[in-house]
């Protein structure tokens, strides 16, 4: 009996020793598969990677070094320490169109949140009507090239145009004048055309929002007595922070890195009136030679803008 259970225990070993030794090379096919996909990842992302690296982060880097140096883009360059960035906080005009940057987010940013909030409370509730022209409407400024919302809206700022043909039509003439040569008011008609940009886009964002809301929140606000007011208070408003912070991010980065619309309305001037820093750049680099300097200016707006953004996600994130 000993013998024949003997015979069996020697009879089934080799089987158990042969799944062994299939269970480690599947292991390592397992593992060296796992590799091959990591390898082929990142052999996906080398390339991309690589062009941000050579269109991005190289002439960036080198923008930084070069603002070390007065540089007429030519001949050879010379150490200038920390002279240029001291000159952006002490140069009148400098100084000028960084604290315009700050001002058009006002335009850009705070007017048109607000509008496409005010828009998303008439838009969105229970009954969830459509509007879908005047949204679509809304939407046209993204689809129009800058320069050409810059030139329409260069028209309807001139002598003859649309603003002052309304003026006369409503008995105010004499309040007539040319916009975009007041010192006054060339700043604010520019910014102004900035909130209609973007108004349409922050419209995007909070509808979509506001679609994804149940309408069971809605309906439990209004039994308890809540006007469209209420409403839009506690359900809509809540559920909408995501969208207000990728609205205020995009248009902040909008306002800080404005240059087409100005360029084209009114060149930074009259004088410096509605100078930014995106133009000064360009007019320090390509009309004063001023590569340095330039370089400079571009270095802290791109610090302004990094700060802005950090700023909006952390309190993005806090209030989530």
């Amino acid at each position: 009996m000993s013998t024949s259970l003997s015979g069996q225990e020697t009879a089934a070993a080799p089987p158990r020793t042969a799944a062994v030794s299939r269970t480690v090379p599947f292991s390592r096919r397992r593992l060296s598969r796992k590799w091959r996909r990591t390898l082929v990842a990142y052999g996906f992302l080398l390339l991309p990677v690589g062009f941000y690296a050579l269109f991005m982060v190289l002439p960036w880097v080198q923008t930084v070094i070069v603002s070390f140096y007065n540089w007429d883009g030519i001949g050879p360059r010379t150490a200038a320490g920390w002279a240029n960035y001291a000159r952006v906080f002490s140069d009148p005009q400098l100084r000028e169109a960084v604290i315009h940057s700050f001002e058009l987010m006002l335009y850009f940013c705070v007017i048109p949140i607000v509008s496409a909030l005010f828009l998303t409370a008439l838009i969105t509730g229970p009954r969830r009507p459509r509007w879908t022209v005047t949204r679509a409407i809304l939407f046209v400024p993204q689809v129009l090239p800058p320069v050409a919302i810059a030139v329409m809206w260069q028209w309807m700022y001139g002598g003859s145009g649309f603003i002052n043909q309304v003026l006369r039509w409503v008995g105010l003439g004499s309040d007539t004048q040319a916009w975009l040569a007041s010192f006054s008011w060339a700043f604010p008609a520019v910014g102004l055309v900035g909130s209609w940009v973007t108004l349409g886009l922050c419209l995007a964002f909070f509808i979509a929002g506001a679609q994804r809301i149940p309408i069971e929140l809605y309906e439990a606000v209004a039994a308890d007595g809540g006007g469209r007011l209420r409403q839009f208070r506690w359900v809509t408003l809540p559920h909408l922070r995501g969208e207000v912070v990728i609205a205020a991010t995009v248009t902040a980065i909008a306002a800080l890195s404005a240059f087409d619309i100005v360029f084209v309305m009114t060149g930074g001037g009259p004088g410096v009136a509605s100078i930014v820093p995106g133009l000064l750049v360009y007019q320090l680099a390509f009309t004063s030679d001023q590569i340095g300097q330039a370089s400079a200016l571009a270095v802290v707006l791109s610090a302004l803008v990094l700060a802005v953004v950090t700023v909006l996600r952390l309190a993005g994130r806090e209030r989530s």
